[in-house]
């Protein structure tokens, strides 16, 4: 299968933020965009929608945090939900073309973030937004090496 040439934007939905990554357009980067707070307005997925529009992306990769059993828990539900939303407000324009979800398993990635980060010397205090973003990568990086 091959994928078509543009940039993806990948998201890990928590309970409190939104990591959000951008990869390069030939798909071998992806790199951090920003950390989106949760709210209970949807300004958060008005949020995320205008990053994907700002970078022009022809997907969004949402991270599915399923157990090491492979099982779907809570977060796995809330994290569908909330990409069900995107998808939602990213189909059924008229003036843009329509911006697909697909979701990647994540398994793990906020425990290998929170480490890298660790290792490179940022303190756990201020490093709970960027571990959001590193996620985020994470999970865009799996996606497109799995794709190669």
């Amino acid at each position: 299968m091959i994928t078509p040439r543009g940039r993806r934007v990948a998201i890990d939905v928590g309970s409190v933020r939104v990591g959000v990554a951008v990869c390069d357009p030939d798909g071998i980067l992806a790199t951090p965009v920003e950390t989106v707070q949760r709210t209970k307005h949807d300004s958060d997925v008005e949020r995320v929608v205008a990053i994907v529009d700002e970078y022009e992306a022809i997907g969004v990769i949402v991270g599915l945090p399923r157990t090491l059993r492979n099982t779907d828990g809570p977060a796995v539900e809330a994290a569908r939900a909330f990409g069900d939303r995107v998808e939602a407000k990213l189909t059924g324009r008229d003036t843009l073309p329509d911006v697909r979800v697909e979701y990647h398993d994540e398994r793990l990635t906020t425990v290998t973030a929170t480490t890298a980060l660790r290792a490179s010397g940022v303190k756990a205090k201020n490093a709970r937004a960027v571990v959001d973003q590193a996620a985020a990568v994470a999970i865009l990086q799996g996606w497109l090496d799995a794709r190669r």
